[in-house]
């Protein structure tokens, strides 16, 4: 799969990650993408963007290198109630909202409740997709949330750092085989992530695609290669 777009990336401005916001966009222009996310930590995790950062976004150019930039963030889900870190008035600024559960600031709950707040979530108009929710932090139901994807058309996203060795969670690999079979089952698209903190990871999907060839998963519901049809599913703001 040749992608043309790649939503989940980090820049210097996460606290953790190691390339600029011009070094990612020249890079994915090199690898051919024509729509990069921007999408650093929303302000719960430890050492990343203060929400001035996030209310400034106007100032950033939505055209560089000839990609097409989606300012957004990656939103911390906080508890099973669904509770994000940031509200309105930031969203707005945005062109795209991940939401995803981070160690750092997650208090759980059982498997239930945890459901509970992820399905919370995804009924939030302004949230596009779910962050990594196969890596095993949480215990969530996984067939409810690809209903949920079904009726809300909040993507559940397939992300390839997750199963990297190194970040030795066990769980990532069948969790995210789970929810790629029950996609399969109920016609529901996925969208890969490289979940890049460095430039040259930008559309490193190399985790990620073998589990699509293990799972049989149609190659029409991975959007990746599909930017059309992905802004049709989540209404994400265009260009």
């Amino acid at each position: 799969m040749k992608a043309s777009i790649d939503i989940h990336n980090h820049t210097i401005a996460s606290g953790h990650a190691y390339s600029t916001l011009q070094e990612m966009t020249h890079a994915a222009a090199e690898k051919g993408i024509e729509y990069l996310g921007i999408t650093d930590h929303g302000p719960s995790i430890p050492g990343t963007c203060h929400p001035l950062y996030f209310r400034n976004y106007p100032c950033v150019p939505r055209e560089m290198y000839g990609v097409k930039l989606l300012m957004g963030c990656e939103l911390n889900i906080l508890n099973s109630k669904g509770d994000l870190d940031l509200d309105e008035f930031h969203y707005g600024l945005m062109d795209i909202r991940l939401a995803g559960i981070h160690r750092q600031c997650w208090t759980p709950g059982t498997k239930e409740e945890n459901t509970e707040g992820v399905l919370k979530v995804m009924t939030n108009p302004w949230v596009n997709v779910i962050a990594h929710p196969g890596d095993g932090i949480a215990e969530l139901d996984f067939e409810s949330l690809v209903r949920a994807s079904r009726d809300t058309g909040t993507l559940l996203e397939i992300n390839s750092a997750s199963l990297k060795p190194y970040r030795k969670k066990a769980s990532a690999k069948p969790n995210n085989l789970e929810i790629l079979r029950l996609c399969k089952t109920y016609d529901v698209p996925v969208i890969l992530s490289a979940d890049a903190h460095i430039s040259f990871n930008i559309a490193n999907y190399e985790y990620a695609l073998p589990l699509l060839a293990e799972a049989d998963f149609p190659e029409e519901l991975a959007l990746n290669d599909k930017p059309e049809a992905f802004f049709a599913y989540t209404g994400v703001n265009r260009i």
